[in-house]
């Protein structure tokens, strides 16, 4: 999401998210020529942290920060887990 105009940038699939599905997210954000720097906060899994998705960043001009290992109360997908977990009971 982009911090400034709230606008989404995402990829979809129907299988699993792989380096792959980080790097064309890498594309569709450079491809915005935001005109300032790109910092993307990434958790700790293994695909977003692989050679390819670093080296393309790089080569993209692309930031990426990565989480703490444990951090659930920063990633919010830990958030929408919780949630879920607790509406069940």
């Amino acid at each position: 999401m982009n911090a400034i105009t709230h606008e989404l940038v995402m990829v979809t699939n129907d299988t699993y998210i792989t380096a792959d599905s980080v790097c064309e997210l890498l594309r569709r954000i450079a491809k915005r020529n935001l005109g300032m720097p790109i910092t993307l906060v990434l958790d700790n899994a293994r695909y977003q942290k692989c050679n390819s998705v670093t080296a393309l960043a790089l080569q993209l001009n692309i930031e990426l920060l990565y989480l703490p290992a444990y951090s659930p109360n920063l990633n919010l997908i830990e958030r929408l887990w919780k949630f879920v977990r607790q509406a069940q009971t």
